[in-house]
């Protein structure tokens, strides 16, 4: 795998941080040593100064997955209406909180997502340390790096909100490195803010840098397009207006119309450097394994895999493997990854065991995909029709799995290999160069943000006169005819095309409360408990109630001393 390698340390409260730009889930990377204790006195005076921050930035950015909390991925999987909650039988019942919208699931869990807001705001906090000293760097004489690594930071900044403002709604805003008890900001606020950030982005990050192999998990210009267009989407769905926001001074920001997010992803569009993969299941390693029955599981000769920096990926968040649990900053891995494999210890070649959330619904895979869609076989494994239940220990990890349905995701899926240790032959975790290290930490897929194929839909329901071309193109490749493009068919395609990446649930979410809260509730349908047969059950009620926000950590409100106020249909 082609990584952007990161590795961090923390310098005071500047955590500033060191890095490399290397390739492969290898252990060699260039440090850059610092020669005297950093602080924010002495630190953000050069441009190598700003790089190491910036290095320190994209840390943040991936620790919101790789650091131990519900994962915003996972989320968003899990309240669609693709997935239930899963998980262990016997383990906590957060993530059916979660699916259900209800805490009455867990009373006990009232503060779900306490690590992934505390680690949100210390990747907002970085980034409002780079931006806000860029005066104070001494850049490089001729040197367009300010523009592109505040250009970066601002992306990156944006992301974080785009997460967070979307998952909570109201949210304290930060745009400067301040620890302060703040009230929550108007939502609009908030986006508009995201909006100004990625205009920068998009102004000042270089046409043609970020691209290729080497930069393979930084933010490039047209990564940037892509999401103020997914933004603008959501934005103008859920809220119903146009983006914008009049500060305390009477001064307009944030304007973002619908021509220009037409114009953004019609820039991607026509740059060039992307492409549609001629095989949809390429993009993913487990999606793209060949069968081999002499020595069944990963093989990069079996495999048509297009490698992380492939041609369809626009923007992707990516991971190295952990040496440890040390610290946060070695929090590298993959650690969302482990949580949708099948349930362990279900280790069944050619995929690699986890923790069994996310089990693919029946319903939804019944009422969103078309007969012969290539891409339903890509993107779900068949537990029963790929006989993996023919294993020996399947049954104790049946036993042990909650919310069972014969269906789990496979383009996330953790894979494995067959490997000697002395005499014995072994499962070991793919994504390791030797297969050696701990299953929960040692995982690296790249999680893709943005793919092109979205970002041609996205055209599409924008309204490009070459709508009719872009739904063939992503049509043709999954073996499917032309069909008439209208908002119907644009969402349904998108339901189908880009399933199981952590996009279903806001393009319901933008099309109505009322929208999404039927298509869940439509889920509704047996299961399996530890091989006890059960039902899933909605309250729609309950979830129109939410607005289809999530739970703010209970354990914030309180230190906020009640500053922060909880959404509603949670209290």
């Amino acid at each position: 795998m082609n990584n952007f390698k990161i590795n961090i340390f923390s310098l005071g409260i500047a955590a500033l941080a060191t890095a490399a730009m290397t390739t492969g889930c290898s252990n060699s990377f260039l440090d850059v040593e610092s020669k005297v204790d950093s602080n924010t006195q002495n630190f953000y005076k050069s441009e190598a100064d700003a790089w190491r921050a910036l290095i320190g930035c994209y840390n943040g950015w991936r620790q919101t997955s790789s650091y131990g909390g519900i994962s915003f991925y996972i989320a968003s999987t899990i309240m669609s209406d693709e997935t239930y909650s899963g998980t262990g039988n016997s383990d906590g019942k957060n993530y059916m909180v979660i699916d259900r919208f209800d805490t009455g699931m867990s009373p006990a869990d009232q503060q779900i997502y306490s690590t992934d807001w505390a680690i949100y705001y210390k990747g907002v906090y970085r980034c409002n340390e780079l931006i806000t000293r860029a005066d104070g760097i001494n850049w490089n004489e001729n040197s367009s790096k300010r523009g592109l690594y505040i250009g970066e930071a601002r992306a990156l900044r944006a992301l974080l909100y785009f997460d967070m403002v979307r998952l909570w709604g109201n949210i304290p805003l930060f745009l400067e490195p301040v620890n302060e008890n703040r009230e929550q900001a108007d939502p609009a606020e908030v986006y508009a803010n995201i909006f100004e950030d990625l205009k920068y982005a998009i102004a000042n990050i270089p046409d043609d840098a970020n691209l290729g192999v080497d930069n393979f998990g930084r933010v490039s210009k047209y990564a940037a397009e892509a999401v103020a267009a997914r933004a603008y989407l959501f934005y103008t769905g859920y809220y119903g207006k146009e983006p914008g926001f009049t500060d305390a001074e009477g001064k307009t920001i944030g304007t973002f119309s619908k021509s220009d997010a037409l114009a953004a992803v019609e820039d991607v569009i026509s740059s060039g450097q992307y492409e549609l993969l001629e095989n949809y299941k390429d993009f993913w390693p487990a999606s793209s394994l060949v069968a081999n029955t002499d020595a069944p599981g990963w093989n990069n000769t079996l495999s048509t895999y297009a490698g992380d920096a492939n041609k369809e990926a626009v923007l992707s968040m990516n991971f190295t493997p952990m040496a440890s649990y040390a610290t946060d900053a070695s929090a590298d891995g993959n650690r969302w990854q482990v949580m949708i494999g099948m349930r362990s210890p279900l280790s069944v070649l050619p995929y690699y065991c986890g923790w069994g959330a996310c089990t693919v619904n029946t319903p939804f895979m019944n009422n969103i995909y078309e007969a012969n869609d290539q891409r339903l076989k890509a993107g779900v494994i068949d537990i029963v029709g790929e006989g993996v239940n023919s294993s020996s220990n399947f049954s104790p990890s049946y036993s042990d799995w909650r919310e069972y349905t014969g269906y789990s995701i496979k383009k996330y899926s953790p894979i494995a290999f067959l490997q000697y240790q002395g005499d014995e032959l072994v499962i070991k975790n793919a994504n390791m160069s030797t297969g050696a290290g701990d299953m929960q930490i040692n995982n690296c897929q790249p999680y893709n943000i943005v793919r092109y194929s979205d970002v041609l839909l996205m055209a599409a329901e924008l309204g490009s006169p070459n709508a009719d071309n872009y739904m063939h193109m992503v049509r043709s490749r999954a073996g499917l005819p032309d069909i008439a493009v209208n908002q119907e068919n644009i969402m349904k395609e998108r339901a189908r095309e880009l399933a199981f990446e952590g996009i279903r649930y806001w393009d319901l979410l933008r099309q109505g409360v009322e929208v999404m809260a039927d298509a869940v509730v439509a889920t509704a349908g047996p299961v399996h408990n530890g091989g006890t047969p059960a039902n899933v059950e909605y309250n729609r009620a309950k979830i129109v109630a939410t607005k289809g926000l999530s739970q703010i950590p209970n354990d914030q409100i309180v230190l906020s001393n009640g500053v922060l106020k909880q959404n509603e249909g949670w209290k």
